[in-house]
């Protein structure tokens, strides 16, 4: 059986001429799968009833299984750890951003209020992650295999389905994006494309622990995708053990491929510094942080540990995760504190899973 989304636009129309049919089916097709969401050929009602049994008999449209779902108290963060087609399980999130203080709440399982500025999926890439970061509960869950580009889209579609219209992406769950880099840019070409989920390249970030080729691949695209650098120290040392590609691909490896990008493409990058108790997060560690990036144009993302059951690494304390923001600052460096949420369900990368896990073992 073929999975749909696992096809291109121009991969569907060869299909529908192999089968006899005219090629615009594929547009068709796409119509439903990515703006109506339908989930079921039977819906597609402007197909031919003999195309809607053939794709019924020959075709799919990836709809992962909710295994377990996780809803904050304030109802704005919705963490779904799904099943795939050989059994495997992946986590996504959902994002709720208010406009404004007293927006309602989602309370409809299927709609959501209108007022809400921003809806945001975090999506993952591979079934567990081959990086091994010690902090992250994904990297200590190991590594199992890559996803299809339709197992990734389906992601999105399945959140669509709960709050639509979606108005970000970020390839930041479970795995690395560029160990497979035709595989993820497939899917978000998939996304961005008008004629199917139509978003906005710009509201796409993908979110790298340091893949150099990845890095160096995306910046010869022409889809204005944001990147982000999971960074997490500001030596090669630290780094090296907290995020272990860095052996292969140390920081001045990195740090030039993210010149190239900011010179070719004029985008800002993202960096990402999980702030982890007498770590990383002391005043010195700061400041080479500082120089380090100093000319750079880029932001630093500054993200208070979500800590995991099987990692020895601990939450900075609230006052030192402001001096380290502050001295960042101070040196010129744009620098936001992550507004955390989920934190009470676990919306950290494979927590789901990993509590999930611990269910089934204790049970």
């Amino acid at each position: 059986m073929t999975d749909l989304l696992n096809l291109t636009n121009a991969q569907m129309r060869e299909l529908f001429v192999e089968w006899g049919e005219p090629a615009y089916r594929a547009d068709q097709v796409d119509r439903w799968i990515y703006k109506e969401l339908a989930t079921d050929f039977d819906a597609m009602t402007d197909l031919p009833q003999s195309l809607r049994k053939r794709l019924a008999e020959s075709a799919t449209i990836g709809v992962p299984q909710t295994l377990t779902e996780t809803i904050s108290a304030d109802k704005l963060v919705r963490k779904a750890l799904l099943s795939l087609s050989d059994g495997q399980t992946i986590e996504t999130v959902l994002m709720l951003y208010p406009d404004a203080p007293g927006s309602p709440e989602l309370e409809e399982p299927h709609s959501a209020p209108r007022n809400f500025s921003r809806r945001t999926v975090c999506i993952s890439t591979q079934v567990g992650c081959p990086i091994g970061c010690p902090f992250c509960a994904t990297g200590q869950a190991g590594y199992i295999r890559n996803l299809t580009p339709g197992e990734i889209i389906a992601q999105v579609l399945h959140m669509a389905r709960i709050a639509s219209p979606i108005t970000n992406v970020v390839l930041m769950g479970m795995g690395e994006p560029f160990m497979k880099f035709d595989v993820t840019w497939q899917a978000i070409q998939s996304l961005v494309d008008p004629a199917r989920f139509g978003l906005g390249a710009r509201r796409i970030t993908v979110s790298t622990s340091g893949e150099v080729p990845g890095i160096e691949r995306m910046t010869q695209e022409k889809l204005q995708v944001n990147l982000a650098i999971s960074l997490h120290a500001p030596d090669d040392e630290l780094r090296n053990q907290l995020v272990p590609l860095n052996r292969k691909y140390p920081l001045k490896d990195l740090l030039r491929a993210v010149r190239g990008y900011v010179e070719q493409t004029r985008r800002r990058v993202t960096f990402e510094y999980a702030l982890m108790d007498n770590v990383n997060d002391r005043p010195e560690q700061a400041r080479t942080l500082s120089q380090m990036l100093k000319g750079l144009l880029c932001h630093v993302n500054l993200i208070p540990l979500n800590p995991t059951a099987r990692s020895p690494y601990g939450r900075t304390p609230y006052d030192r995760v402001k001096k380290f923001e502050r001295i960042l600052s101070d040196a010129g460096i744009p620098t936001t504190l992550r507004v955390e949420k989920g934190i009470e369900i676990a919306a950290g990368c494979g927590q789901l899973k990993q509590a999930s896990q611990k269910l089934k073992v204790t049970s």
